[in-house]
């Protein structure tokens, strides 16, 4: 009787043993299933930053670009602007240079009327002649030192009335000369390199 009941007693244990594996194998798949689940949303989770994380950094790479690009506009200006100085500060050294001695030609144009008056006169002893000799003298020397700074003498006689160069006091009617045309100069006009100090004071045929 006790050899028969023994079998049960191993069937009993067998069949707990396989429902135990069943369940432990359950459980096995219900925690890998769980930890894949984690694992998914965990990846979600990460994907969502990241893709977070780029927005932001797209942006602030955006704005760094940006406030590059206005700078270097900056400088550019700034650049600009200090060459158009440079060129300003040196072309008004160059005018400065070439038109230093203005103010004392300007001063000395009367001397050099009153030395082609003085020669106008006409000497009549030998006295009067060696006086003008010198006069001439002193003149011509005044004449080579002012055209050395580049004074030179307006053209008038002869030449078309020019508005820029020529100052008409009075008209008079020629047949024999252009209508327009200068006729007499009545005091000499002068230029400094290429610069009007004083316009001729001419009369003009009708």
């Amino acid at each position: 009787m006790s050899n028969e009941k023994k079998p049960l007693a191993n069937e009993e244990e067998t069949a707990a043993d396989i429902e135990e594996t069943a369940t432990a194998k359950q459980s096995d798949d219900d925690a890998e299933k769980t930890t894949v689940s984690l694992k998914e949303e965990s990846d979600g989770a990460e994907n969502s930053l990241e893709d977070e994380g780029n927005e932001e950094g797209e942006d602030e790479i955006s704005a760094l670009k940006d406030e590059l690009e206005a700078e270097q506009n900056k400088y550019l200006r700034l650049l600009a602007d200090y060459d158009n100085f440079k060129r300003r500060t040196q072309k008004d050294r160059e005018i400065s240079a070439k038109f230093r001695s203005q103010s004392l030609l300007t001063d000395i144009l009367p001397v050099l009327d009153n030395f082609e008056r003085a020669l106008a006169v006409e000497a009549k002893s030998d006295d009067a002649v060696s006086i003008m000799k010198g006069v001439e003298m002193v003149q011509k020397s005044l004449l080579e030192a002012v055209k050395r700074e580049g004074l030179e003498e307006v053209k008038a006689v002869g030449e078309p009335f020019d508005p820029n160069f020529h100052q008409a006091v009075m008209q008079e009617k020629d047949e024999d000369a252009e209508p327009g045309t200068v006729l007499q100069e009545l005091q000499k006009g002068y230029t400094l390199k290429g610069r009007v100090l004083r316009p001729a004071m001419v009369k003009v045929n009708e």
